[in-house]
């Protein structure tokens, strides 16, 4: 799966000031929202924070995947972020979070939400990847890291 084809360069930011979930999801809110045509960034937060509502998507090692699917979206829209300084996500092995990649989804595309969802996750699964995403310098080397050599 090309993950290029759902993370822009402008919904891409390197050492993000995220002083809480609520605030990172803002965040993902405001960046995300323009991509969607007819949907605001309190639609974008509402649809992860309800989502964060039924089990954290704190996948362990740091890294976090919020996601939620919205009746406004026409197509896939990811963002990602790498914080500063890591924060409590309600992480599986309780672990601070200082990866965070968000996907937001038509409603009516559920399998296609969970292929995605497999591809990402295993993605930052990948510890060397991990590890180039915290030492990327800015916001344009974190894009051509995360999208690099994703065609598997």
């Amino acid at each position: 799966m090309d993950l290029s084809t759902l993370l822009s360069p402008d919904c891409t930011r390197s050492a993000v000031d995220g002083s809480s979930k609520k605030k990172v999801l803002e965040l993902i809110g405001q960046l995300a929202a323009p991509r969607l045509s007819g949907t605001t960034s309190f639609d974008v937060f509402e649809s992860l924070l309800n989502r964060e509502r039924l089990g954290s998507t704190g996948i362990g090692m740091g890294v976090a995947i919020p996601h939620g699917r919205l009746a406004t979206a026409n197509k896939p829209v990811a963002v990602l972020l790498t914080l500063a300084d890591p924060i409590d996500f309600d992480a599986i092995d309780n672990q601070p979070v200082d990866i965070i990649f968000a996907l937001l989804v038509p409603e009516d595309e559920h399998e296609a939400h969970l292929q995605t969802l497999a591809a990402v996750a295993q993605r930052l699964n990948d510890k060397s990847c991990t590890r180039a995403l915290r030492d990327a310098d800015g916001d344009k080397e974190l894009f051509k890291i995360f999208t690099q050599d994703t065609d598997s």
